[in-house]
Parts: C-alpha cells; structure tokens; sequence
C-alpha cells in the first residue's frame, strides 16, 4: 500500500461533506479571515486553530520525514455581546477520552423511564475551610453519598444519604478536633432547596438524552454563550465535568461528550491516577488556575471512574505540587423508581 492510499484511507469514517457544503464553508470562512462576513466581524474572530489529528511517518530520501495529517471541523458559537464566535474542533486530540469513546458502546445501558429516579452511590474528598474561636483550619472531608436524582427536572427533587468517613490533613495543616466530631452519617434528606442552572447546563436524563450525537455538535454545546481563549477552553472542560458528575448519558451522547472533549485545547495525559476508593486508572486532564482538573477511566476498560484535582502550582493553590484536593469515585449507578422519603 503506498503512501497516498494511506492517507486517502486514514479517518475513513469520517463523513465527506458535500461540494456544496464546502463551497458554502469555504466562503464563509474566508469572509471571516477578511473581516467581511456580516455576520462575524473581524473582532469576533479571535483564533483559528489547526490541531494535528494523527501522525503518519514515511520514509523520504533514505530518512525519516513526519508528514502531519490535519483535520478540522468547524463549529460556532455565540457568546454573550461578542457576536458569532468560530471555533475549531480538533479531531482525536487526547488518546485517553478517544478510546473511551471507543470503549463506550460496549456498557450494559441503563434505560430510566419518566418518573423514576438514576441513583449515583459515590465517595467524594472535598478540602473544608472553617473559621471558629479555634482559629482558621483546613482539612479534607470524606464521605461515601448516595444521591437519588429524578430522571427529568432540576436537582430540587433529589435525595440524599450520606456516611462521614475519617478526615484527611490538608496539606501542611493538622487535622481540627472539629473535624473528627463530624456525625457519622446523615439523611435522608433533600438535596437541593433551588437550582438555578442554565437551561444548557442541566444534565438530568431527560435532557442530557436530546444533546448533539454528533461530536463537532457537542463540542459547539461545550462552548454554549463562551467566546474563545484559553478561559473559554477553562470553562468548556469545566462542563465536562458537570456531565459526568451524578449525571448519566445514554451511549450516542456519551461517545459524542467523549470525543468533543478530546478537541478541548490543552488536555493532557495522566499515566496513572487514583480516584477516591484507591482505584488505579489513566485520566485526561487539564490545568485550571494552579490545578489540574483530571477525568479519570479504568485503564483497562476505559470506565469512567471519577475525577481529582491534583496541585501544579504551589503559590495559586496554597498547596505543595502533587497534592491531592478533590477526589471523586463513582462506584455505582443504577435505577429506581422512587426515592427514600424526606421527613419535613
């Protein structure tokens, strides 16, 4: 096979658009460059962004030459008073979320009908700061939670259970007597008494069950009323983590959320991670204000296991360089068809 039919071959699944639809894009985005296009003024193009999406090696004159293989898809979004904002989807740009995506369709699905409620059974680490005639302490609170959250409509509905386990030390500073005094356990009882989230931000079954199948349109979800730059990027990855947190994607959206985060710009790879239950995986990961915001998958199935923060910048997070802040581990999601009682 030579080398033009590999790379006539390499993507093939991806769909050819049409002559029509590339003429179409082709002006507009041109329009845009020249500052023309009525409806994207110069300012409002921030960025054009081309991200190799493989890697094809030939040999050329007895040596070894890397030829790039760049594949873009193009998508918009309008962001608050900035007006029609481009951005540009890389395509498998993070190894890790692209055989998740892979891997995805191979779960056992759950199907929850109206009426019932997904129930997420979880162990979290969350750093506490308290201020008490004691003085000013800090330490990592742990706690196994099971949440029970309607299939559609806000968190309002959703219940709680929750055990205490022992408090960690933050990093540097001992553990307040106030933190072993901590009951051992609670509910059940309300989740939330208001949710207030935009409509674009919910992430109940119901809603998360009508996204974009399609990656490029997920990914233009991800920068929904966002504008470019790395804070927009900051956000996008942030919202990934909002779809993955108690929240449950049927298969077609969980591929196209894994593979739109991919083309997040500035994600990386973690070898090896652990989530809050010690279990070991591989994450992807990205760095926010200090922090990196790390999605972590079973290393062998690419499970979604759970998420962590880990400290890159002693100075931003107060905190040594591999520390861990947050932690979380999804043990198990399943349904119900209706949650525990609330006393009032």
């Amino acid at each position: 096979m030579d080398e033009m039919t590999v790379l006539d071959r390499f993507r093939a699944e991806v769909p050819r658009p049409g002559l029509d639809e590339l003429r179409s894009e082709e002006a507009r985005l041109m329009a845009a460059i020249a500052g023309a296009d009525a409806g994207v003024d110069s300012a409002s193009v921030r960025r054009v962004r081309l991200v190799r999406r493989g890697r094809l090696t030939i040999g050329v004159a007895g040596g070894l030459a890397a030829a790039a293989v760049a594949g873009v898809v193009v998508v918009t979004a309008r962001g608050p008073e900035q007006g029609t904002v481009t951005h540009v989807m890389p395509v498998a740009a993070s190894r890790v979320l692209t055989r998740a995506a892979d891997a995805s369709t191979g779960f056992p699905e759950l199907r929850p009908e109206p009426g019932q409620f997904l129930v997420y059974e979880s162990q979290t680490m969350d750093p506490v700061e308290s201020n008490s005639a004691q003085g000013h302490a800090r330490y990592l609170a742990r706690s196994v939670r099971k949440v029970w959250l309607p299939v559609e409509g806000d968190s309002t509905r959703g219940v709680i259970e929750e055990r205490t386990l022992a408090p960690r030390p933050y990093p540097g500073w001992p553990i307040p007597p106030s933190a072993r005094r901590a009951g051992p356990n609670g509910g059940p009882e309300k989740l939330a008494d208001f949710d207030d989230r935009a409509e674009f931000l919910r992430n109940d079954f119901a809603y998360v069950s009508r996204l974009p199948t399609e990656p490029q349109k997920m990914y233009e979800h991800l920068y929904t009323r966002l504008g470019t730059g790395p804070q927009a990027d900051v956000e996008a990855w942030m919202r990934v983590g909002g779809l993955l947190t108690e929240a449950y994607l049927p298969s077609a959206q969980r591929v196209a959320l894994y593979r739109a985060a991919a083309a997040i710009p500035g994600v990386t790879t973690v070898d090896r991670a652990v989530d809050a239950a010690g279990r070991a995986g591989i994450a992807a990961a990205k760095t926010v204000g200090g922090v990196r915001r790390e999605y972590l998958f079973d290393q062998r199935t690419y499970q979604y296991l759970g998420q962590r923060e880990v400290v890159t910048d002693a100075a931003v997070a107060r905190a040594p360089v591999g520390s861990v802040l947050t932690s979380t581990a999804q043990l198990r999601v399943s349904v119900a068809n209706r949650a525990p009682r609330v006393d009032s």
